[in-house]
């Protein structure tokens, strides 16, 4: 977890040096297209139906019994199989490429130019399937901080290049063929790191995956398919909604937004998803009255990280996209309001999502996701009507609200921990009730403080949603069994530092 958030971290600032440095070379435009093409590339990525979810499901057992036979076996599966995904996904992604100008809508770009950048996008998400097989491994085996430092390593050169391309020669074609490279050779030193850690790997006397195993990697992909489509259709059609029927210069605008609010999430997403290993080990191996131990201080971990972080989101994004950017790329405080809930709700999934995944919950609720998609498409596309921009959050919105009230208490809390439903809805309402008041009181301060110097308002405003909210949420919460159990932790951490050094 440690090395998952340093690497995002730093990623989080090169992003924005990257952003802002797009913006000013090429402009709101290219950044729209940029953000949008992310998101049908995204939809593409369905085709891989889950398999590697479902295949590193399938490794924690034959990992924590040292089965070398049955790890080559699933191993050579899950190579080929991608293998046949990348071609899938290039050939999907060419019958795609005649309905660019209806997706796009508005813009001044050509055609010719769009379908190049495009045929750009695809090419770099099919080398993503070229060897990345191997980081699967890697992470089952809770090792997933390797991948993390040469993600880190990657992603530090990679930009660097990318500013200089665009610095030198504005250029939007050598920028993704920089990340093509970059993204191969990635790959291939985790391909080499994991053949040297596993040196079995290499080995070509590797029998023949066994039925049993087969037929159950089946049976998780048919409900992983649902689940594919829906996480596009929720997380992925915003862009695609704003593009054709507010224009492409639009998506430009809120990319900006959605930079920080990707950041975070993927920031805090690869801390909490790092933990999926270990509990896909608790739950094989202790009681259900252990796990469910385990999921509250999990689950209140991520409230505190989800409600402080949206928090400072909506108290300093205002003044740090006037600062970095300039006014005129602001949006409304509504819209703003309705990221932040949005994304107050999307993080909070995290801590019930890795118990889920962990245990390998993907077939019982293959249809929720299904009709999640429909709420958000339907939803968003009235709501747009109403309330413009806001209304494409205010969808995406209603239809989280379907996983946190009907499907997690119903296919994951109740199974998992044999608890009853109603502490779960009072855990949820009263962590979601104290946000609000948190929130609403921070930005109240924040508001009361008038700074000309951009600058200098986010600094102040930072140190305003770095004290209030965590200092409330420490007398609220100090006493009880979760906040207590993390001030052991980190003392116990603390003091083994302390006598490693002495």
């Amino acid at each position: 977890m440690i090395f998952s958030v340093i690497a995002n971290a730093l990623t989080i600032l090169i992003g924005f040096v990257v952003q802002k440095v797009f913006l000013s070379v090429l402009g709101t435009e290219y950044l729209g297209v940029n953000s949008l093409y992310n998101n049908i590339i995204s939809m593409l990525a369905i085709a891989d139906l889950g398999i590697g979810t479902a295949i590193v499901y399938n490794l924690y057992s034959p990992i924590a019994h040292k089965n070398v036979e049955k790890i080559k076996s699933l191993m050579r599966f899950y190579r080929n199989t991608y293998r046949f995904i990348a071609l899938i996904i290039f050939l999907i992604g060419l019958l795609v490429m005649p309905f660019l100008p209806i997706i796009v809508g508005h813009t001044t770009i050509s055609q010719f130019e769009l379908s190049v950048l495009f045929l750009l996008f695809l090419i770099d998400t099919v080398v993503s399937y070229l060897l990345s097989y191997k980081r699967s491994l890697l992470y089952a085996d809770q090792k997933i901080y390797i991948t993390s430092i040469v993600h880190l390593g990657y992603l530090v050169i990679m930009n660097t290049l990318l500013v200089m391309s665009l610095l030198l020669t504005a250029n939007f074609y050598l920028f993704l063929i920089i990340k093509i490279v970059m993204r191969f050779l990635e790959n291939l030193v985790i391909s080499v790191i994991a053949n040297k850690k596993y040196p079995y790997l290499k080995e070509t006397n590797v029998k023949k995956i066994q039925k049993r195993t087969v037929n159950d990697i089946i049976l998780k992909v048919k409900g992983l398919i649902f689940h594919k489509l829906g996480s596009f259709f929720v997380l992925g059609t915003d862009n695609i909604i704003i593009s054709m029927f507010l224009g492409v210069a639009v998506v430009g605008l809120y990319n900006n937004y959605y930079l920080v609010i990707y950041a975070l999430t993927t920031l805090i997403g690869q801390g909490f998803t790092s933990f999926t290993a270990s509990v896909g080990n608790l739950l094989t191996t202790e009681s259900k009255e252990k796990s469910y131990e385990v999921f509250k201080r999990i689950r209140f971990l991520n409230f505190w990280v989800s409600a402080y972080t949206a928090t400072s989101v909506l108290t300093v994004m205002e003044s740090f996209i006037s600062g970095w950017y300039g006014s005129e790329y602001l949006l409304s405080t509504t819209v703003l309001i309705m990221i932040v809930l949005n994304y107050y709700l999307t993080v909070m999934r995290y801590n019930i999502s890795i118990f889920k995944e962990a245990a390998g919950i993907f077939h019982e609720d293959r249809y929720i996701p299904i009709l999640e998609s429909f709420i958000n498409i339907v939803a968003s596309l009235i709501f747009l009507k109403f309330f413009g921009l806001a209304g494409v959050f205010m969808g995406t919105i209603m239809s989280s609200l379907l996983l946190h009230l009907y499907s997690y208490p119903k296919y994951v809390f109740k199974p998992l921990f044999n608890q009853r439903r109603k502490d779960y809805f009072q855990a949820i309402v009263k962590y979601f009730a104290i946000f609000v008041v948190v929130a609403i009181l921070t930005y109240g301060v924040c508001s009361l403080i008038t700074i000309s110097n951009m600058f200098l308002k986010v600094v102040v405003n930072i140190v305003i949603s770095l004290l209030i909210p965590n200092f409330i949420y420490f007398i609220l919460f100090r006493h009880d069994e979760e906040f207590i159990y993390f001030k052991n932790l980190y003392k116990k951490i603390k003091n083994k530092k302390l006598k490693k050094e002495f």
